[in-house]
């Protein structure tokens, strides 16, 4: 620690031009980091974390946003209205930043060495074979296995967990004084959450590095952050020590936050429900080519022989580490990428099926991706977007279809009148609301949630359990429920199904599994999930 702050944040004030008219996003918001200490943000989405974010490293999309009052000092010197070429030099080599959404955040047309490798190249100066080895021990930092492998792969051929870690070496390449951490841990597993949030505590004390930490995980805030400040509606309602925050929180906000547990269980499934969707030794291979001919030479085994099935009013949890099969096993039933074995969907297998033939059975299969902003057409609205499923099924007249989507954005605790806006106007709990809606239009039967909470906090995250649960009750859905949160799993699901390398290691009640578990496998996940101590370290799952 320095008397001198690393960072220093006073009054900052962001606005944004809308054809609304000005919207004020942050509203004089002031902080500190010094050097070797986590600041960490934590708020509801929308609340303006982010944006402050962004602010510090001068990457909010101007004119249409700017500062009308407010500095941000990085170690003295101003960074409000900087030239583009002196955040040039210090993005990426004095200021590290790991993004919320990974996917968008990466250039899909390169490849992760180039990627990584050009940040190398460009503030040290390293050759390309340096750059590649740098590279290679970055991703075996944060948990990549065989990295070297990895080299070539595009980001849309990583899982979401692979995508952050990816992430998260590029914010680390160059040892930056300060990282802005934006929910860094939101699409791991919770096992590798310990070892990513211990990495970071180790660089730190290595490096003296300041570390402003952006979550809505509660959780990893008490076990590895100094200091704590409360974001709601822009405004900053409490700042203060962890321990202080946490167990004497005098803002009515706080503590409805911390108070924020999802809790409950779904409604029982009927007794004779009948059965949605049933796969049998189902497999999901990629295959690998090499070779100037593209020659197939190998595969990997994303999903290798699981059998699945899952009744009217039932959900069945999807769990397991990033990169274990998860959301592959989810396409694949889906057909949404190539998969073996029958799919059997309502007595009927749909593997046989010709794409006309599946067409009028895929409104009734809808998913609900891990990504919103990812998944949503920024130049569609949402309007448009919710009522796309109704035009390309030729569902009704202009009027009806319209009537539909208001309908739906009202199930979705959404205003109507929100349906002539984009999804760059929303936070990410209301584009997942969106994502949710645009599924729901269509009557579906069975929906796959492709870890529908792993990006909002807490306190969102249950109100959209809420949702999902009384959605499940009054249209009597099936759900596969994808996501490495265990708690919102033992919330939402009536059995679980663990993954690890594309394989079923335990599967049965979701409240035998997580309380009695008899793999070594599910023992850690849970042990992860539910008992995380604090060391001289940072954090560590028993």
């Amino acid at each position: 620690m320095t008397d001198s702050p690393l960072l220093q944040v006073k009054d900052l004030r962001v606005n944004f031009r809308t054809a609304f008219g000005e919207m004020e996003a942050v509203k004089g918001v002031s902080f500190e980091v010094n050097k070797g200490e986590t600041l960490a943000v934590v708020g509801e989405s929308g609340s303006g974390k982010s944006v402050s974010a962004l602010s510090i490293m001068q990457l909010l999309p101007y004119p249409q946003a700017h500062h009308p009052s407010g500095s941000i000092r990085f170690e003295g010197e101003e960074l409000v209205g900087a030239p583009e070429s002196r955040m040039r030099q210090i993005r990426g080599n004095r200021i590290g930043m790991i993004f919320q959404e990974p996917l968008t955040a990466l250039n899909p047309l390169h490849v992760i060495e180039k990627q990584v490798g050009e940040m190398l190249r460009i503030h040290r100066g390293l050759t390309k074979d340096a750059a590649r080895n740098r590279t290679l021990e970055l991703l075996d930092l944060v948990g990549i296995k065989d990295p070297a492998s990895r080299l070539g792969s595009y980001p849309h051929e990583l899982s979401g967990g692979q995508r952050q870690r990816v992430m998260i070496a590029m914010a680390l390449a160059n040892e930056p004084d300060l990282l802005i951490a934006d929910e860094p841990t939101t699409a791991v597993d919770v096992t590798i959450q310990a070892q990513i949030l211990k990495l970071m505590k180790e660089l730190q004390g290595q490096f003296g590095m300041g570390i402003l930490l952006i979550t809505h995980d509660l959780g990893v805030v008490e076990h590895t952050a100094d200091h704590v400040a409360v974001m709601q509606l822009g405004a900053m309602v409490e700042e203060g020590t962890v321990d202080r925050v946490f167990k004497s929180p005098e803002h009515p906000y706080t503590q409805r936050l911390i108070a924020a547990e999802p809790e409950g269980s779904p409604e029982p499934v009927a007794d004779g429900a009948a059965e949605v969707l049933r796969a049998d030794d189902f497999k999901v291979w990629y295959p690998v080519k090499a070779g100037v001919l593209r020659r197939t030479v190998g595969h990997i085994k994303a999903v290798d022989g699981i059998d699945v099935a899952v009744r009217t009013g039932e959900t069945l949890g999807i769990v397991g580490e990033s990169g274990s099969g998860k959301s592959s096993l989810g396409l694949g039933l889906l057909r949404l990428i190539k998969g073996m074995g029958p799919v059997v969907y309502m007595g009927r297998d749909i593997q046989a099926m010709s794409r006309r033939e599946l067409r009028p059975i895929r409104r009734e299969m809808q998913i609900v991706f891990q990504d919103p902003f990812g998944s949503l057409s920024p130049r569609m609205s949402v309007g448009e977007i919710v009522g796309e499923g109704l035009k390309i099924h030729d569902m009704g007249t202009r009027e009806e279809r319209e009537a539909e989507v208001i309908k739906a954005l009202q199930e979705v605790d959404l205003d109507p009148e929100t349906r002539h806006r984009y999804p760059h106007e929303f936070s990410g709990g209301q584009r997942q609301r969106i994502s949710i809606a645009r599924a729901m239009v269509l009557k579906p039967r069975m929906i796959v949630l492709d870890e529908p909470t792993s990006a909002l906090d807490r306190s969102v995250q249950t109100q959209v359990i809420d949702l999902l649960r009384g959605l499940q009750v009054s249209h009597d859905l099936a759900y596969l429920f994808i996501s490495h949160d265990l708690k919102v799993v033992r919330a939402m699901s009536h059995r679980v199904i663990v993954m690890r390398d594309g394989k079923v290691v335990e599967t049965g009640d979701v409240q035998h599994v997580m309380d009695n578990p008899q793999e070594p496998y599910t023992q850690a996940l849970m042990a992860a999930a539910f008992d995380f101590l604090a060391d001289e370290t940072g954090v560590v799952a028993v």
